[in-house]
């Protein structure tokens, strides 16, 4: 990372420039807050409150897209939660161990990593999204319950939907993954759950699965609604079983989808040569997808 220590300490800045250094990171030093303003950006500014007689906060609002972590040597309202106010991240007390400083500067960057990741997959899903629409009456749904539509992606919309209506995360969790139990398992009971492929199981593995997810904030999703094991099914209607407006399924995408929903209704003799393939063909595409042949 690209670091401008603001220290008028020479010492002391160079020992910190010394020791990031060490870590991987490039760093600047300035000893006056006119010298600190020579460039457009940085990632990390590590800013003194002790730059004698000079106002830092113009610093703060040169640098405000960067992480910013006051150093300082006592706390007071000019030291901390001014300049917290005025965008700073956070602050560190003199003296320091260099290592809680890069705790700190790997804390945020981890931190603003994921933001701007959010933001891109925010922008996706809405994008992707965007043409579906649902009652407030199914988004007011209460929670276990199987979710079932012809198509994979109407589905989606619908669990994101519901997550952005009831104001809670979402954790993702596909069947076909073998560790998928563990990690259901795993996470806090009061967590929401996104299950899918629910379809792709066979009797004796539904039944498991619907232990594990017992009491808890659950939302299976299916394309199979003849065997629902009971749980209350909602069913999300679409003009079109395949195709959803203008999108276009792919090739792997449309096999996925004959060979979850058709392997019950037909042989592999038959199902293999609907779709134009040998049957070690669909066997293949089985194993590439992780579906269970059902029995």
């Amino acid at each position: 990372m690209h670091i401008l220590i603001v220290e008028n300490e020479i010492y002391l800045a160079q020992s910190i420039a010394s020791k990031l250094s060490e870590q991987g990171h490039h760093c600047e030093q300035a000893a006056t807050i006119i010298d600190a303003l020579r460039e457009d950006f940085f990632d990390v500014i590590l800013l003194s409150t002790n730059v004698s007689g000079q106002d830092f906060f113009p610093v703060i609002e040169h640098y405000k897209n960067s992480i910013i972590i006051m150093m300082v040597s006592y706390i007071s309202n000019d030291t901390i939660s001014k300049p917290l106010q005025a965008g700073a991240k956070d602050y560190i007390m003199k003296p320091f161990m260099i290592e809680e400083l890069i705790r700190k500067i790997d804390h945020f960057q981890s931190f603003e990593l994921l933001k701007r990741q959010n933001k891109t997959y925010e922008r996706y899903l809405s994008r992707t999204f965007r043409s579906h629409k649902f009652e407030e009456s199914l988004l007011n749904e209460q929670m276990p319950f199987l979710l079932f539509s012809n198509f994979q992606k109407q589905a989606d919309a619908f669990a994101f939907a519901y997550a952005q209506h009831k104001g809670r995360f979402l954790h993702y969790i596909c069947l076909a993954d073998p560790k998928a139990l563990d990690e259901i398992d795993a996470l806090p009971k009061n967590e929401m759950l996104y299950i899918t492929e629910f379809q792709s199981l066979k009797k004796s593995e539904r039944k498991t699965l619907l232990e594990h997810i017992q009491n808890r904030h659950a939302i299976l999703s299916t394309t199979d609604n003849n065997d629902t094991e009971g749980m209350r099914l909602i069913e999300l209607k679409s003009d079109n079983k395949i195709f959803d407006q203008s999108d276009i399924m792919s090739v792997d995408d449309y096999v996925k989808y004959v060979v979850l929903n058709y392997q019950s209704k037909y042989p592999d003799t038959e199902l293999s040569k609907k779709l134009g393939m040998s049957r070690k063909s669909l066997w293949e595409k089985r194993r590439k997808y992780g579906i269970n042949k059902k029995k």
